[in-house]
């Protein structure tokens, strides 16, 4: 595996133009703000680097690059595998309805031999998260496991755009990969760090991803007592006070993060569902445990692939953590590379949602304020 990374920062690359690699190159992970993602001047000019590579990769609330986090830049990874293959399939979401369907839909667009791990993007806020994951996940073989993110605004939430199969990016789009060949060891981890307080409430009315009522009460309401002078910020304020959710049956918490409210009936929509019935408390920061959350979460991708260096590492961590570590967020990055080591290149964004099983062979869900790590290697 040969790989090479550009940083588009103020009008210029660095450390070099992108297409060192040139038609060599068979998939380019791209990130950046919407703004830039949507800028043409600058996305053809990787394609043109790259023509024969497949383009993955959407609008961010924040990018990685090394060690090192920006705002308002397009990171550049390209990836020449030495005998692994891509393959990628794209659709459009026009109502956050038909998430499980266009899941399934997307796996029915790849080749299902030899599959060794499918990657998404989402779009960050016309989608139910969790839906999506179901609809992907009843398609793909056993033993193949799914990772991934929903694209991000920064802290606007107005839109997220995606880039798709053709290479043209897009809102309302989804689209997948599929990676192929017995050689490729593909790695992944995912852990929060936030702290549960105040009382647990029972989900007494909802609909899929939208909440109307905690304990028989109005949750706008409820959650506006908790934000306080936040309250007026919402939804982005939101994204500190994420709620974390537990489904009948279910010994395993999930962490919910506010896409969007409504005024007039008093409602939240949360990036994946949260059934009535659920327990619920919301949940604050803890420092400390948010970064060792990050380290815990590359202990896993490193055990998962043998605990070897990965070549390449794709981070997606949670733009809420962004928010409330401000100046120590390389901190979590910098933890991620303790544990992987200097000769893995790293790049990732700040999502709206974050996709991976907790650990190898479990169910994969989706995730808020996490980091997730995907990491790949070939022998």
């Amino acid at each position: 595996m040969k790989i090479e990374q550009s940083l588009w920062n103020q009008d210029s690359w660095k450390p070099r133009d992108p297409g060192e690699l040139g038609v060599d190159a068979d998939l380019v992970f791209v990130f950046g703000s919407t703004s830039l993602i949507k800028n043409k001047d600058v996305t053809d000019r990787i394609k043109a680097a790259y023509p024969q590579a497949v383009l993955m990769g959407c609008s961010t609330s924040g990018e990685i690059y090394r060690t090192e986090v920006y705002d308002d830049t397009v990171v550049s990874t390209a990836v020449a595998f030495d005998k692994a293959r891509v393959k990628a399939h794209s659709l459009k979401i026009s109502d956050m309805k038909d998430s499980y369907v266009i899941g399934q839909q997307l796996i029915e667009g790849l080749d299902k031999e030899e599959l060794v791990h499918v990657f998404v993007l989402s779009d960050g806020i016309n989608v139910n998260g969790s839906k999506l994951v179901a609809g992907i996940s009843s398609q793909l073989p056993t033993g193949v496991a799914l990772t991934g993110g929903l694209a991000g605004d920064g802290d606007r939430f107005r839109e997220t755009v995606v880039f798709g199969e053709a290479g043209a990016v897009g809102d309302h789009q989804v689209t997948v990969i599929g990676l192929y060949g017995d050689g490729l060891k593909v790695g992944y981890g995912s852990l929060g760090g936030w702290d549960p307080f105040g009382i647990e409430r029972t989900i007494t009315k909802s609909r899929d991803n939208i909440l109307y009522e905690m304990d028989g009460q109005p949750v706008l309401g409820l959650y506006k007592e908790y934000l306080g002078e936040h309250a007026d910020k919402l939804p982005a304020s939101g994204l500190l006070f994420p709620l974390t959710v537990k489904v009948p049956g279910s010994d395993e918490w999930v962490v919910r993060t506010i896409l969007g409210v409504n005024e007039d009936n008093q409602s939240m929509v949360f990036a994946g569902d949260i059934p009535e019935g659920a327990t619920a408390r919301l949940m604050k920061a803890n420092f400390e445990r948010l970064i060792d959350g990050a380290n815990e979460a590359a202990e896993k991708s490193y055990q998962a692939v043998g605990s070897a260096s990965p070549e390449l590492a794709i981070l997606i961590s949670c733009v809420g953590r962004k928010m409330i570590l401000k100046q120590r967020i390389e901190e979590e990055v910098e933890s991620v590379r303790d544990v992987l080591g200097e000769d893995s290149v790293l790049t990732g964004f700040y999502s709206y949602g974050e996709i991976s099983p907790f650990t190898p062979n479990a169910k994969c869900e989706l995730h808020n304020q996490t980091m997730t790590i995907t990491t790949f290697s070939e022998s």
